[in-house]
């Protein structure tokens, strides 16, 4: 299917569940997961009007910026935004924080620090997010909802003046029932709430959940931010 035609049906799809819960489509913000797709298709996408990209690896995305560049995606009046979605090694934290517009997997003090002191560096503010692990599986990341770790890191937020704190990131088990996700996806919005409520001079604006299979679900559940990578670009490569 035609790049323009998948984004049409997901644009359709976040459409019809922000109508259930009577919420405003303005609500939910639209981020194509482009990692392991090339910049001819992120081209395409930017082309029908998405200008949020989610990359998971920072020696890719740095790969593609030079194409990127060249195809105008990272110039103009509305250039397109990169979140880095995936894990990062804190050795890896200095150029992440020079490429990236937003990471949104930030999951130790430690790797905090260490974007604040690149972004000190270099002169900027980076946005982030806090990715909680709410199931067992070994292939997940985050902190645990009942961390300590996870109040350290929230009450030291205030002291790294490069960053800005903007909310919250998960990613559910798999499940064929995609009921069977729902519960995780309300925790983590229960999760902001109380947070919200314990430290009520931060932000907690962001709740990105729900991928390509669950996202209808996740926006149900309070979702603000979609991560949507084989509804628009198809299987990886």
């Amino acid at each position: 299917m035609p790049i323009a035609d998948s984004i049409a049906r997901v644009e359709e799809q976040i459409a019809a569940a922000c109508r259930r819960v009577m919420r405003p489509r303005t609500s939910v913000h639209l981020m194509a997961v482009s990692k392991t797709h090339p910049v001819t298709a992120i081209a395409e996408a930017f082309n029908c009007g998405i200008h949020l990209f989610g990359e998971n690896r920072v020696q890719e995305f740095a790969a593609k910026q030079p194409a990127l560049q060249a195809a105008e995606i990272l110039t103009g009046a509305s250039p397109a935004r990169f979140h880095l979605i995936g894990p990062l090694q804190s050795n890896k934290a200095a150029r992440a924080a020079q490429i990236f517009d937003v990471v949104d997997s930030v999951d130790s003090l430690r790797l905090a620090q260490r974007l604040d002191e690149a972004c000190a560096a270099i002169g900027r503010r980076l946005p982030i997010l806090i990715e909680i692990k709410l199931s067992s599986e070994a292939s997940k990341h985050g902190l645990a909802p009942d961390a300590g770790e996870l109040h350290t890191l929230i009450e030291r937020l205030p002291d790294l003046k490069h960053l800005t704190f903007r909310g919250l990131m998960t990613i559910p088990p798999y499940a064929d029932d995609l009921e069977q996700v729902r519960p995780y996806f309300r925790q983590l919005r229960e999760l902001r709430d109380s947070l919200a409520q314990q430290y009520p001079a931060l932000q907690f604006d962001e709740l990105s959940m729900g991928m390509s299979r669950d996202f209808s679900v996740a926006i149900e559940e309070g979702s603000t931010l979609v991560r949507i990578g084989t509804a628009i670009f198809g299987a990886r490569h």
